[in-house]
């Protein structure tokens, strides 16, 4: 049996879970006080916080570190890699103390898992970290030269439900395809084919559909007009458009459920912007379905919103034309983190070395 723990930084707080092997033992979500956070310069900066953080609750729950046979971390701070699980080594902590892929405290994972190792034995992995790429080529091309669309979604919650769906129809994740709407503060829809999510919405980018704070896609001449109204600084149209946006920016909350209440009371404006979101989340999986070809093996909705009867009779009466629909709601990024630890613990995986090499570097050009 393997003890492993598993470590997912996010922006307010670190989610912690030990696992005796795929059974979970312990899991906490410890909150941090934005004022603290606000005391860092940068993400990195919050190294030895957030490890003495994770220290604090396990001494709680009297988890003996010495005990913990595998680290593993949510990764991120790399460059554009192959999904799968990564040996955590020296050039993927220089890579991710850098943020190569931008500052999320993501890339702090990686670091505290190797800091243990160093101190208690063990071994450290990251498993299919935020920066997983494994568009088509012609996925990348946007209007313009300029812009190149990249992979920025759930990765590791769409892969483990993918993995997960799977197993339960005994069929293999790498002989069908697949589409997967994750579905809570963000939503990311995804086109896998064949075990590769080879299109989709990039969240941090702000395309797709509109969520709950974030705008999603516009026409993009009236956001231009916007954006040099006057109206708005710099700062306050980049939070309006991936922060205050969507419903919040309609409806003046985020929380799906409240807002179902409302609609529950008869707010008629609550009904129209909630059923456009999900109306846009439906157009998403018919545009994957489309990149399959319409070789659609199954749509699978998932993510916290995945537990409302409301949201995927919705969405499902859009699209189960397509394939057949199963809500896996929810997610599980902790048991993703310890399940793909498991994998290389039992040699049924092989963890994959990190190069600071992108998978992607540009298109060919004659």
């Amino acid at each position: 049996m393997y003890t492993i723990l598993a470590i997912n930084p996010g922006s307010t707080s670190t989610k912690v879970a030990v696992f005796e092997d795929e059974h979970e033992v312990l899991s906490r979500n410890v909150a941090h006080d934005p004022a603290e956070l606000s005391a860092f310069a940068d993400i990195q900066d919050q190294l030895v916080y957030r490890k003495e953080a994770v220290e604090h609750v396990l001494a709680i729950d009297h988890i003996d570190l010495s005990s913990i046979d595998i680290f593993v971390g949510r990764g991120g701070g790399l460059v554009p890699v192959k999904s799968g699980a990564y040996e955590v080594s020296p050039r993927l902590l220089q890579d991710a103390s850098k943020g190569m892929a931008g500052q999320h405290p993501a890339q702090l994972a990686s670091q505290i898992c190797d800091l243990y190792v160093k101190q208690y034995g063990g071994v450290a992995y990251i498993v299919n970290a935020p920066d997983v790429d494994e568009y088509d080529e012609i996925a990348r091309v946007s209007g313009l030269k300029d812009i190149v669309r990249q992979c920025h979604m759930h990765t590791l919650n769409q892969k483990e439900i993918a993995l997960r769906y799977c197993a339960d129809n005994g069929i293999d994740y790498y002989g069908v395809n697949l589409i997967i709407a994750h579905m809570g503060g963000g939503i990311s829809v995804a086109a896998h084919r064949r075990g590769a999510m080879v299109d989709g919405n990039d969240i941090i980018k702000g395309e797709g559909p509109m969520m709950p704070n974030r705008a999603g896609s516009l026409p993009s001449l009236d956001l231009f007009a916007l954006c040099y109204s006057g109206k708005y600084t710099q700062k306050e149209m980049k939070d309006r458009l991936s922060r205050t946006g969507g419903l919040m920016d309609h409806l003046g909350i985020d929380d799906a459920r409240e807002i179902e209440r409302r609609i529950a009371d008869g707010d008629e404006y609550a009904k129209l912007v909630y059923e456009a979101m999900l109306y846009q989340v439906a157009k998403c999986v018919g545009s994957a379905a489309a990149v399959l070809k319409g070789c659609v093996t199954g749509i699978i909705l998932t993510g916290g919103m995945a537990n409302s009867a409301y949201v995927t009779r919705y969405i499902s009466d859009y699209v189960a034309w397509i394939a057949p629909v199963t809500v896996m709601a929810g997610e599980f990024e902790m048991e993703a983190l310890a399940a793909g630890a498991l994998r290389v613990a039992r040699g049924e995986e092989t963890a994959q070395q990190y190069d600071g090499i992108p998978v992607w570097t540009g298109f060919t050009k004659k």
